[in-house]
């Protein structure tokens, strides 16, 4: 089975735990993806020419995206304006969809809103986190 190349975009303050489970089921050779991770310790956050340029290469070695929808998906950051987006997962979104990446959103929960960016574009969604849920969504996608 050759697996998927999928980018993971997460709420790097509220969400990483789904972020590491996705990657030890990545390990689990029955998934069909592989991903790309981009740890906020890379690089320094602050930096954000050079965040924003780390995340366009790795967006661009994969052609899907999961979007890990939480609480504080859609919450707008205070470096809004040199992001040119609300917040980062919105800049990955955006920069996903410029690479034509296939868009998966994994809701925690069915009340969080979608970040803007993913909102009518055609993302296949899964309404839960689990493994039937996140590849049914990845196979839709």
């Amino acid at each position: 089975m050759v697996k998927k190349k999928v980018f993971v975009s997460f709420d790097h303050d509220n969400d990483r735990q789904y972020r590491n489970l996705l990657e030890e089921w990545n390990a689990n050779e029955e998934f069909e993806f592989c991903f790309n991770n981009l740890s906020p310790n890379e690089i320094k956050k602050e930096d954000i020419p050079r965040v924003k340029e780390a995340l366009v290469n790795k967006i661009s070695q994969t052609t899907y995206t999961f979007v890990i929808i939480g609480k504080d998906s859609n919450k707008e950051s205070k470096h809004k304006e040199d992001i040119g987006f609300r917040n980062w997962q919105n800049f990955e979104i955006a920069a996903s969809k410029t690479n034509k990446n296939k868009l998966v959103g994994i809701k925690l929960d069915k009340k969080f809103d979608s970040p803007d960016e993913l909102v009518g574009c055609g993302t296949k969604c899964a309404m839960t986190f689990t493994k039937e849920a996140i590849m049914k969504a990845l196979k839709d996608a």
